[in-house]
């Protein structure tokens, strides 16, 4: 009976030895890519250069202070035509490493804001003057997945 017993347990062990070798061995065909922080906006009609006007000036030194600094990687702005009278047509996106380092260095870029757009008061103001001509409908973080396995 003792010996059954020995044997039971040898053999689940070695199961459970051979179910941790095998998924261990498991590659994925894929990898975590960076994160994009994705802004979603509908630019109002007839203000499609009053926005743009400000994407290339304010957002615009405020991306570029972020990248300098190490912050965020990249950025880019998509134009897209809307399907439906309250769809976006501009997507606004920023590039970062991972969420770690998102996180982790979030009290520094907003610092970094009051340093290239002003307070909080003067940045809240600008957050008002463009309701006037563009609606942010969503803003998301999304990871890039990367279609080849890690090296």
């Amino acid at each position: 009976m003792k010996t059954q017993r020995i044997l039971a347990g040898s053999l689940v062990v070695s199961l459970a030895l051979l179910c941790l070798s095998v998924h261990a061995q498991i590659t994925r065909p894929y990898r975590n890519g960076t994160v994009w922080d994705v802004a979603f906006i509908r630019i109002k009609p007839g203000m499609e250069t009053a926005y743009l006007t400000y994407l290339t000036t304010d957002w615009k030194r405020e991306q570029e202070a972020l990248k300098s600094n190490g912050f965020s990687l990249s950025y880019k702005v998509l134009q897209t035509e809307s399907h439906n009278p309250n769809d976006f047509n501009i997507l606004l996106m920023t590039e970062f490493k991972d969420l770690t380092t998102l996180e982790a260095n979030q009290k520094k870029m907003d610092a970094l804001g009051q340093q290239v757009i002003g307070s909080d008061q003067k940045q809240q103001q600008g957050y008002r003057e463009r309701e006037a001509i563009r609606e942010v409908l969503a803003d998301r973080l999304a990871r890039e997945i990367v279609l080849e396995p890690r090296p």
